[in-house]
């Protein structure tokens, strides 16, 4: 696990440059290494979070992998107390595959906001 937080680069290019990530086994198999993000907020805030994830699903975005508990660790990760944790599907494991298959990927991180209309489903590429 990497803090993102002291890394100059993001942590999940990170694990792709170093060859750490088996995305295609994890999907071929159902067992390899895949990139994952941990958020930590709030836990009042758990009922809105549950209704936004809920949303997110039934517009078809279902990166959750997990919420866990008020005070309790995610994953064995730490959680603040009075906070709740959560574990998301890292949005580079497309990526990821790609370079794993021998397709040269370049990553630029984001920093800005796009029209949902300006996106391409991936299936469409």
């Amino acid at each position: 696990m990497i803090d993102y937080g002291g890394t100059s680069l993001d942590p999940s290019e990170q694990y792709i440059r170093a060859k750490m990530t088996s995305v295609n086994q994890a999907v071929t198999t159902g067992n390899g290494r895949i990139l994952a993000n941990f958020r930590e907020m709030p836990g009042p805030a758990r009922p809105v979070v549950e209704e936004v994830i809920q949303m997110l699903k039934a517009a078809g975005f279902g990166g959750v992998y997990l919420l866990g508990d008020t005070s309790e660790p995610v994953c064995q990760i730490a959680v603040g107390l009075n906070r709740i944790g959560m574990v998301l599907i890292g949005g580079l494991n497309p990526q990821a595959a790609a370079m794993e298959s021998g397709v040269v990927v370049e990553n630029v991180g984001e920093s800005g906001t796009v029209d949902f209309e300006q996106l391409v489903s991936f299936w469409g590429l």
